[in-house]
């Protein structure tokens, strides 16, 4: 079975802990993480090593969904997050593995992210664009800086 590997890179206004948070707090991924068009609902999420984490992304025009789901393999706090993630649906078998590498630099946080194993029913570049928009709405999340 023929799988697929993104890459991505992005220069964040924002600080590694703001951007680390965001990928472990439930609220935060349920509304950046989704892309275009889509809505999240975090079912379970214990952000250590060895928890696991459960959400479905629901395409808000149709009304179908997918939920996936895996584990944390590696936490070093404001610098990586190493995990698993694996579909639900038997037509997207395997079991994909996401590292996010996360450094700070001059202007905020230098981010990369490897997504490896993605089943080969799914087109690489759709994950891709699917990735861009969901960091599109990260750096919303995270670059404002609004007092309390």
């Amino acid at each position: 079975m023929t799988t697929g590997t993104v890459n991505l890179h992005r220069v964040l206004r924002a600080t590694p802990e703001r951007i680390y948070r965001a990928f472990l707090e439930p609220d935060a991924i349920a509304k950046w993480l989704p892309p275009y068009g889509c809505t999240c609902q975090v079912h379970q999420m214990e952000a250590r090593v060895g928890g696991t984490h459960k959400m479905s992304f629901r395409n808000f025009g149709t009304g179908n969904g997918h939920s996936f789901g895996g584990e944390y393999l590696e936490l070093v706090p404001f610098e990586k997050i190493r995990y698993t993630d694996r579909f639900d649906d038997p037509n997207l078998p395997g079991e994909m593995h996401i590292t996010v590498t996360l450094r700070k630099v001059s202007c905020g946080t230098e981010l990369t992210i490897v997504q490896a194993g993605i089943p080969e029913a799914i087109p690489v570049e759709m994950c891709y664009l699917g990735w861009q928009e969901s960091l599109i709405q990260l750096g919303r999340l995270v670059e404002p800086e609004i007092p309390d």
